[in-house]
């Protein structure tokens, strides 16, 4: 099997040679993301999502260990979205009522109790998405009572933009890639009065990404409580689109685990590679044109504004795959080794799996990821069957048959 795929190594950071500082402090902390724990964990339905590990898939890549966080149950939504898009809706929520009554201190039982509906419907919330952040909103927006608008770039699937509506929302086509539906988003929401919740940021546009990206940075705090009788992994693959989510990975597990952190790689497509050119380049590089890569929630072309603060320092390495990467990944935890578990895993959910491949088949990006016999790699599932035709096109097979099997 050969792939196209890339790796390049970053020398900005090695996992102990750098503190996280007080600069990027002001950016993602500590106490945001236990604020962020302290209030998901308070939602009905949250409980932590699996921490599987795959011993023969790890003999068959020539690593120590591999840990597999399975984020398909997540609130029934199928993805770690929702923890940052709903988190932030709630947030917003607050501010507006805060505004209306001078009420500083909301919980989110006074959310969803009634107490304030006529202030929370008379609020409109509005995102760009490929598909699962535009879910999260459209949920958190269903749960606490406001309305919702979701913007689609024209690539997004029907089954996607289907499980948006699913949620109440309302969904509108942007002609052009996922960055023209985020301008046109935010351009519509200044003209309407709405509230633009995402996690790209831009000059101008900050705290509401944070609060989206301190939600993702649960996903790390629940591995950490369930690695706490394990040594922690030295490798972790996070996939990337815009960033918010490698970053608030890489934040947490850097002040979590401090000079005992992974080493951290990023993941993208080829065709949607804009962490690794930034990487290369030294700063931010914009992808231009359609991004048309199956890997759906990674087909962004410009890193946030607020990702771009943690990663530039964080990344250890970033990969790039070919398309054909995340496929072969989704077939293979979907048929496991003996032994291991069935995974359902959507065209973005395996793609540190896809990474893995690659370096199984390309010597020079095994030693560029600093991988080992020794290595203890953590994969982040980031997603499921989101969109449950594609997958069974992928797989052969749909999620219940593959989890019977």
């Amino acid at each position: 099997m050969s792939h196209p795929a890339k790796a390049m190594h970053n020398h900005y950071a090695e996992p102990a040679a750098t503190p996280y500082g007080p600069v990027r402090a002001q950016v993602m902390n500590q106490a945001s993301f236990d604020a962020a724990l302290n209030e998901i964990s308070s939602w009905p339905g949250y409980a932590p999502t699996p921490l599987l590990e795959l011993d023969h898939l790890a003999k068959e890549m020539g690593v120590a260990k591999i840990y597999y966080k399975d984020e398909r149950g997540r609130f029934g939504l199928g993805s770690f979205k929702a923890l940052g898009g709903a988190y932030a809706v709630a947030n917003v929520l607050r501010e507006n009522i805060a505004k209306a009554t001078g009420l500083n201190t909301i919980s989110s039982a006074q959310l969803l109790s009634g107490e304030f509906k006529d202030i929370i419907q008379a609020s409109t919330v509005t995102c760009a998405t490929d598909g699962n952040h535009g879910r999260s909103v459209a949920w958190g927006a269903r749960l606490f009572g406001c309305h919702c608008v979701i913007y689609v770039h024209e690539f997004v699937s029907q089954g996607r933009r289907d499980a948006i509506a699913h949620y109440g929302a309302e969904v509108r086509e942007v002609k052009g890639n996922y960055d023209d539906a985020v301008r046109h988003t935010a351009a519509t929401a200044a003209a309407e009065g709405w509230t633009v919740v995402s996690d790209t940021s831009y000059p101008g546009y900050r705290d509401i990404p944070l609060d989206v990206m301190h939600g993702y940075g649960v996903m790390a705090a629940e591995i950490v409580e369930q690695m706490k009788n394990s040594a922690p992994p030295t490798h972790v693959f996070a996939q990337a689109g815009v960033g918010a989510m490698a970053a608030a990975v890489c934040a947490d597990f850097w002040l979590q685990w401090s000079d005992k952190r992974p080493r951290f790689i990023v993941v993208e497509p080829t065709e949607a590679d804009c962490v690794f050119r930034s990487l290369e380049a030294g700063k931010q590089v914009v992808v231009d044109g359609s991004l048309d890569t199956v890997m759906a929630g990674l087909a962004c072309g410009e890193v946030s504004d607020l990702g771009w603060a943690i990663l530039q320092g964080g990344v250890n390495a970033c990969a790039a795959i070919d398309d054909a990467y995340a496929l072969d990944a989704m077939r293979l935890l979907a048929n496991p080794q003996a032994g291991d578990q069935a995974i359902v895993a959507g065209e973005t959910g395996g793609v540190g799996l896809g990474a893995l491949l690659a370096a199984r088949d390309h010597a020079d990006i095994r030693q560029t990821l600093g991988l080992d016999a020794n290595s203890r790699v953590l994969l982040l599932g980031s997603e499921g069957d989101t969109d449950p035709v594609i997958y069974k096109q992928v797989v052969g097979r749909d999620a219940a048959e593959v989890l019977a099997s």
